[in-house]
C-alpha cells in the first residue's frame, strides 16, 4: 500500500539477500549462552555479558548495541528481545519481501561506508523497486549507522524529510 507511505528510509539494508544468516545465528547463540548470576549491578552484568559475547561478536560497537537489550527483570538479567522467535524465523527476517510493483515515492537508502549491506551491485534492484531512490553513505559508519555517526545520520534523515 504505497499510498500510505509518503517517504521511505532504509538504513543499511538493500532489497537483496543480506549477510549470511549463520553470522546472525552465531550472535543469537552467543546471547542465549550468556550466564549472569543474580544480584549483580547493571554495569557489572553488562561487563560480564560483554566478556562472554566478545569471542563471537568481535566488533565492540555491535556488542554494545546488543547489550542495550540486556535488562533486569525481577532481579535477573534477561534479553529484552525474544531470541527464540528470532532464531526460529531468522531466514524470514533476513530476506526482503517479494513484491513486483515498485514503490513510487521518494526513498533514501542510507548506508555506512564501512558496512557491506548496501553494495553497488544492489543498485539495479534498488532502482527497479524504488525508482526515486537516492543511495547515500555516511563516511566512517558501520552497519549501526545511527550509533556510529549519530549527527551525520540525523543530518541525512532531516535533509531527506520535507520541511515542517
Amino acid at each position: 500500500q504505497p499510498d500510505l507511505v509518503e517517504r521511505l528510509i532504509s538504513v543499511d539494508i538493500s532489497p537483496v539477500s543480506t549477510a549470511p544468516v549463520s553470522e546472525f545465528s552465531a550472535y543469537i547463540s552467543a546471547m542465549k549462552s550468556v550466564k549472569i548470576p543474580d544480584g549483580l549491578s547493571h554495569s557489572a552484568a553488562r561487563q560480564l555479558a560483554d566478556d562472554q559475547l566478545r569471542p563471537v561478536v568481535q566488533l565492540p560497537q555491535l556488542r554494545q548495541f546488543l547489550l542495550t537489550n540486556l535488562v533486569e527483570v525481577e532481579g535477573r538479567y534477561v534479553w529484552r528481545v525474544n531470541l527464540e522467535a528470532i532464531s526460529h524465523h531468522l531466514a524470514d527476517i533476513m530476506s526482503f519481501p517479494i513484491f513486483h510493483e515498485p514503490y513510487p515515492g521518494p526513498a533514501l537508502f542510507l548506508g555506512g561506508s564501512n558496512s557491506p549491506y548496501i553494495s553497488s551491485k544492489d543498485y539495479p534492484e534498488i532502482q527497479r523497486l524504488f525508482p526515486k531512490a537516492d543511495v547515500q553513505y555516511i563516511e566512517g559508519a558501520g552497519h549501526i549507522v545511527h550509533q556510529d555517526k549519530f549527527e551525520e545520520f540525523i543530518a541525512a534523515v532531516l535533509n531527506f524529510l520535507p520541511p515542517p
